[in-house]
């Protein structure tokens, strides 16, 4: 049997951790940085850690 292909989307936009939890960037960091506050703009910074349903949708998209 075949091996399932890794999408190339989700391989650019997410990581896999050791525990199996998928992370990513957060999003509204791009543009019109002027009008965010510095704390708004600090706290974008961090990653963020996907959840339920769609944290298995893309856990399923990479699945190595």
């Amino acid at each position: 049997m075949c091996k399932m292909k890794t999408n190339s989307s989700c391989k650019k936009r997410f990581r896999k951790n050791s525990a199996g939890k998928v992370k990513t960037s957060r999003a509204f960091k791009r543009h019109h940085a002027w009008a965010k506050s510095k704390k708004q703009k600090r706290e974008l910074r961090a990653g963020m850690y996907m959840e339920g349903t769609f944290a298995k949708k893309i856990a399923s998209a990479m699945p190595y």
